[in-house]
């Protein structure tokens, strides 16, 4: 609501209602549905026995939570103290002789749960931004010639519905043939969940770009064509600025679909992130999996909303139509 409206209000009274009106509708009813939710779990996880034992509830995800902390915390402690004995046999080996010569051996401990998120967050964003650096340019060549989007929709339509349990067969082989090297930058199983999420998540950005720049308005086209733009010149000042909300829709449908795609891709090809440690623990059988499966579960869906949050807001920062309203 404008200040000017506000003024106008603060003589009734209505402004402070309003307020509350407000902080009811940002605070109050999402905690609510939470409360429920959380209700309703604990009250479902009581009924449901398995093999491994009851169902979690909040109770056992949040007791399992502070165990996967604790358990990267002695981790962290090990590592230092690996590293600090290290040093002090080094520094007795230069006391004893200043040429002599010196070998710092890397940690090689067990990669902890929050070790896992990062290594996640890692091949998601690196896979995404592989398919943005294709989709985005390509989506544009495509939505700019009426031929060439008509060639290219049906093998778009096409492949777009893959699974992820497709590509990762034909990934892995051809990540096996062609990534060749004694001493490789990047491990083979981060090589191969990369590709399979781009190969995931490039569709919905590359036909969502198609579709924003192929639906400008003849009157944008007709005044570039009057002001005689380069072909670059007219893309940049004209199609891209045009097309942000269609692109945005499809980076935002892309990161979603990635970071879904990520954890099948990291369970099968055994990269060491969220979703080798959900089978991890599914393989380990213990009376602790589920609740920390569960841990890893909410963590997931978390991330996945403060992913698309972002994306929100960076659509905000550099969309033209700031009265735009975007959820």
């Amino acid at each position: 609501m404008s200040s000017m409206a506000l003024k106008l209000l603060k003589p009734f009274g209505l402004t402070d209602k309003l307020n509350l009106a407000a902080l009811i509708k940002a605070l109050v009813v999402p905690m609510t549905g939470i409360l429920i939710f959380l209700f309703i779990w604990n009250i479902g996880a009581r009924n449901i026995h398995t093999s491994l034992g009851e169902f979690p509830g909040p109770a056992q995800v949040y007791e399992q939570s502070k165990n996967l902390l604790a358990e990267h915390n002695r981790e962290r402690q090990k590592e230092a103290a690996f590293y600090q004995r290290q040093d002090d046999r080094n520094a007795k080996k230069l006391a004893k002789n200043p040429d002599a010569e010196i070998k710092v051996r890397a940690y090689t401990g067990k990669a902890t749960f929050i070790d896992q998120i990062g290594t996640s967050l890692v091949t998601v964003l690196a896979g995404f931004f592989a398919a943005s650096l294709i989709a985005i340019p390509a989506g544009i060549v495509i939505g700019l010639n009426k031929t060439l989007y008509s060639a290219f929709n049906p093998v778009i339509q096409l492949f777009k519905p893959v699974s992820p349990l497709a590509w990762l067969p034909l990934v892995t082989m051809v990540v096996s043939a062609l990534y060749v090297s004694d001493d490789p930058m990047f491990a083979k199983s981060f090589v191969t969940s990369l590709i399979t999420v781009s190969l995931c998540c490039l569709w919905p950005t590359l036909l969502n770009t198609a579709v924003g720049v192929s639906s400008i308005s003849a009157d944008l086209n007709n005044v570039s064509k009057v002001l005689r733009l380069s072909w670059l010149t007219h893309v940049i000042k004209i199609v891209i600025p045009s097309a942000i909300p269609m692109i945005f829709t499809g980076l935002r449908l892309s990161l979603g679909i990635a970071w879904m795609v990520l954890i099948a891709a990291e369970m099968l090809a055994q990269n060491p992130g969220l979703g080798k440690f959900v089978w991890d623990e599914f393989q380990n059988g213990s009376s602790n999996s589920l609740g920390r499966i569960m841990v890893a579960v909410i963590v997931i869906g978390l991330i996945g909303f403060m992913l698309d949050r972002i994306m929100l807001m960076l659509q905000k920062k550099v969309s033209w139509d700031k009265t735009q309203e975007l959820r």
